[in-house]
């Protein structure tokens, strides 16, 4: 799933410019505090647009400035995870992971493989007021995987991680 960004956008006395191709498989993004790894990440799940440029998933646009297409967030098939979970309060851990999920594409997500890998098993009836942050952050990465994504986006999913769990998780990413 290759992804092409080619886009500025500016906040304030920030500007974020930059063009490049992101090929298949994994690729991770570094960059010292404020130099713009959210904003872009932000721009490719469409939560923010950037004033000019282009992003294209898998050969598909997404976004366009110059030929005004600015597709929404929930039809460009990304699963995003963000630095804090964002879990529903009012739903129980497995609502949460049932929210959002989509029909399989190219190949099914097996749910019970995620929330055995997850460690999810025995906190499916809990609601997120009662879980940890590192359980919290399990069920929003359960949850994104679970919608089925062409693309997953993963903004510091694992900083409320402990390093046995890290460790653990990413070896499966």
């Amino acid at each position: 799933m290759t992804l092409f960004l080619d886009l500025n956008h500016s906040v304030g006395d920030f500007n974020l410019a930059l063009k490049f191709q992101v090929p298949n498989g994994v690729s991770a993004l570094f960059g010292r505090s404020g130099a713009g790894k959210t904003t872009l990440v932000n721009a490719v799940a469409g939560l923010i647009t950037p004033q000019k440029g282009r992003i294209e998933i898998a050969g598909r646009a997404v976004f366009d400035a110059g030929r005004g297409l600015n597709i929404p967030p929930h039809q460009r098939g990304i699963g995003y995870v963000f630095q804090d979970p964002r879990l529903f309060p009012h739903m129980s851990v497995q609502r949460n992971l049932n929210y959002g999920r989509r029909p399989a594409r190219s190949f099914e997500i097996d749910a019970n493989l995620i929330i055995d890998i997850l460690g999810l098993e025995k906190l499916l009836d809990r609601r997120p007021d009662t879980l940890s942050g590192g359980e919290k952050q399990r069920v929003a990465i359960a949850r994104a995987l679970l919608s089925n994504p062409d693309l997953l986006l993963l903004d510091e999913p694992l900083a409320a991680l402990d390093r046995a769990r890290k460790l653990e998780i990413l070896s499966y990413l």
